[in-house]
């Protein structure tokens, strides 16, 4: 009996050194708690999928819907963006007779997504001409359709995290930080296959089954992750009056330095998403990759986000400062990009996929650390308002960026078509080129901001007469 008992133990102590999130699991979130939990991230990688990826291609090819109208409405959940400040605020300090803060949030995000992917299908089947609506009738319900989904999507992820923040013992956050971002990753390319699969043969009819069972299925996700979660708590914040959110801004944004963190978020998300929308064409165009080839390219970003989130959990077990975890991301995203430009003169197909893999190495690395920052900066009590100010930096910063680097490489490559920069600039490649050096300065400026916030008291590089990011000039 004490042999089994035993050798119990040791499979138990592998198991913990060997998987990187093992260690996320406590006594109060125990492993099935925990991963019942991250199914709220699941849902939102099944939203991001329908509404960046999937639903492009669909309205574009199969629906014959202009290419303008498309991205306005993948465009249109940014406008909702920066409220996500705001509903972790409110998430903060909610009043209940029940007790729970943010449980209510998640909910109503969750109910309001199911509604905008509910309508959905039939909008843009409106959009497309498929029916006797006049055509502002159906511009303005696909929209809705669109601005709900997205609404929903950042009112369930802010207040998620901020739950799942509360629920976690303080010494296992930055590693439940990691399995979150995982899950909505598995979520976003379990979803991309699976949608991808069941519109193969595609049909109007086959398209409403598939955005409705979505609607549906992310209802359930929801539901699941918040069931028996937030403790109850009667009374609490029933009594007391909530603080006004320009005061509680004014505080946090001058006590936790959250200016200059909000600003390395800003530049940072902005530096690796402005070639979002560009690394295939300039395969496609520069490489000659083919179609299958340039589709691998989003399983390689995705493959080092998560080789990055797994190597970040290691690194903050280690106790590792998340700051200096978030300026290594920076610093390969710039050694990444250099790679796919010098792709072009040397016509390498293998240092652009290196480089490609980089890139989602990077920006998971900088995503992972900042959302640690976000959630051991500040107090219990404000937490909802830095997460939510981390999520509105990131997703608006995310598609200004974007487009920002769809119209600065249109406008190069029309200048250099013409020759109006030289006879030394006139290849196809300067358009982008262009685009990966602004993200490469981008970078650079975002080393510049994380630089104060590091760590000092937990660093001994100054004692021992090294230069750290921390002595980098500001």
């Amino acid at each position: 009996m004490t042999s089994a008992q035993d050798n119990k133990a040791a499979w138990r102590a592998l198991m913990m050194r060997a998987l990187p999130f093992a260690d996320a699991v406590s006594e109060t979130l125990p492993l099935g708690r925990l991963l019942r939990l991250s199914l709220f991230q699941v849902s939102c990688g099944i939203a991001l999928v329908l509404l960046t990826g999937t639903l492009n291609r669909v309205l574009i090819i199969e629906l014959g819907v202009p290419a303008w109208q498309v991205a306005t409405m993948v465009g249109l959940p940014l406008l909702f963006a920066p409220f996500r400040a705001l509903i972790g605020f409110r998430s903060d300090h909610h009043r209940s007779a029940i007790g729970w803060r943010r449980v209510p949030y998640i909910w109503m995000g969750a109910l309001i997504k199911f509604g905008g992917l509910a309508i959905m299908p039939f909008a843009l089947l409106l959009l497309s001409g498929d029916g006797n609506a006049p055509p502002w009738l159906a511009q303005v319900a696909a929209a809705l359709a669109f601005l709900m989904t997205g609404a929903g999507l950042h009112i369930v992820q802010t207040a998620g995290l901020a739950l799942a923040t509360d629920v976690a013992p303080e010494e296992s956050r930055p590693q439940v930080v990691a399995l979150l971002y995982v899950m909505l990753l598995v979520g976003m390319l379990t979803s991309a296959l699976v949608v991808g699969l069941l519109l193969s043969d595609f049909s109007q009819i086959r398209l409403i089954q598939v955005i409705q069972g979505a609607a549906v299925v992310t209802l359930v996700l929801n539901v699941a992750a918040i069931w028996k979660q937030e403790a109850r708590r009667p009374g609490v914040n029933s009594n007391t009056t909530s603080p006004r959110f320009a005061a509680a801004w004014q505080r946090y944004t001058r006590a936790a330095r959250g200016k200059r963190f909000l600003l390395a978020v800003v530049l940072g998300t902005a530096g690796f998403s402005m070639q979002d929308v560009l690394l295939e064409p300039y395969g496609a165009e520069i490489l000659s990759l083919s179609v299958s080839g340039t589709t691998r390219l989003t399983a390689l970003l995705a493959a080092g986000s998560l080789v990055a989130f797994t190597i970040a959990a290691l690194w903050l077990r280690a106790g590792q400062d998340a700051v200096r975890i978030a300026a290594r991301g920076v610093l390969v995203g710039i050694v990444a990009f250099s790679c796919v430009v010098f792709a072009e003169p040397f016509q390498s197909i293998a240092l652009f996929c290196v480089g490609t893999l980089l890139i989602g190495f990077g920006a998971g690395l900088l995503g992972a650390g900042t959302l640690v920052m976000a959630m051991t900066m500040v107090d219990a009590e404000h937490r909802g308002l830095s997460l939510g100010a981390w999520g509105a930096a990131q997703a608006t910063a995310a598609g200004v960026g974007i487009a920002i680097g769809g119209v600065l490489r249109d406008l190069v490559s029309t200048l250099a078509g013409n020759g109006s920069l030289g006879s030394a600039l006139t290849q196809p490649g300067v358009g982008y080129s262009t685009v990966y050096h602004v993200e490469i300065l981008l970078l650079f400026f975002t080393l510049v901001a994380l630089g104060p916030l590091v760590n000092r008291s937990a660093s001994t590089d100054t004692a021992q007469g090294n230069v750290g990011l921390s002595e980098f000039p500001t």
